[in-house]
């Protein structure tokens, strides 16, 4: 699965900045979430996939709080959460490889399998670690991973939202210049923008004062172009 390294390269470059900085403790632009807060939501979370594939039996439907959870890994020691979460992120790296691609898992309310697991653990990976690059005020530059980010579908799924009945384009400006593309050429609705601005806006973090990162915000807005009203039914 192509985006299977993508996933581990992204948890590699958050893990090489977390290991640099010693501190912690600083405040994250999610509300009342540190640094060590965002490291053992991850911890949590990839401990979560990994029972649901391993054990799919054992696995906890109900989500726990996350701020609660959250809070719990925090007040580990900063190596000990670092640890966790090396080991939690290389085990279930393991098992989505490891599991036929059509093997459905529990989830959250649903069933689903490695093929759209991984680019949702690759989209929350990187949105997390946006987090965490903003509060260490590092510079995040986008690449070519960002195209799993955008996914037309994955961005429904993960709002929770239903796809539209009818169809619609994405046209988005990849980091090198490359267009990435999805859906029919001829739809009368369509997005054009930038990816890094279509995934920043995509995962709530589009709204930002971006300091550090600003040289690295998309010169080129998303525009919709909408369709059509329909006539009510």
């Amino acid at each position: 699965m192509s985006v299977l390294p993508d996933l581990v390269a992204e948890g590699d470059e958050l893990d090489a900045l977390d290991a640099a900085e010693p501190d912690w403790s600083r405040p994250t632009p999610a509300a009342g979430w540190t640094v060590a807060h965002q490291i053992a939501h991850r911890a949590a979370a990839d401990a979560n996939v990994l029972t649901a594939i391993r054990r799919p039996e054992a696995f906890d439907a109900e989500p726990k709080d996350a701020d609660l959870e959250a809070a719990a890994g925090a007040a580990e020691s900063r190596s000990v959460l670092l640890e966790r979460w090396r080991a939690g992120r290389a085990a279930p790296a393991a098992a989505l490889g490891d599991v036929p691609l059509d093997h459905a898992f529990p989830w959250f309310g649903s069933q689903v399998t490695a093929v759209l697991m991984v680019p949702l653990r690759r989209r929350e990976t990187w949105a997390r670690g946006q987090d965490v690059f903003d509060a260490f005020g590092a510079a995040h530059p986008p690449t070519g991973r960002l195209r799993h980010v955008a996914g037309r579908r994955l961005s429904f799924y993960a709002a929770q939202a239903p796809m539209p009945a009818e169809e619609f384009r994405v046209e988005l400006a990849g980091p090198d210049g490359e267009l990435w593309t999805w859906g029919p050429e001829d739809a009368a609705q369509r997005v054009r923008g930038s990816a890094l601005d279509f995934c920043l806006r995509g995962t709530h973090r589009g709204r930002r004062g971006r300091g550090p990162v600003a040289g690295h915000r998309p010169r080129v807005p998303v525009s919709v172009t909408p369709g059509r009203r329909r006539s009510p039914s």
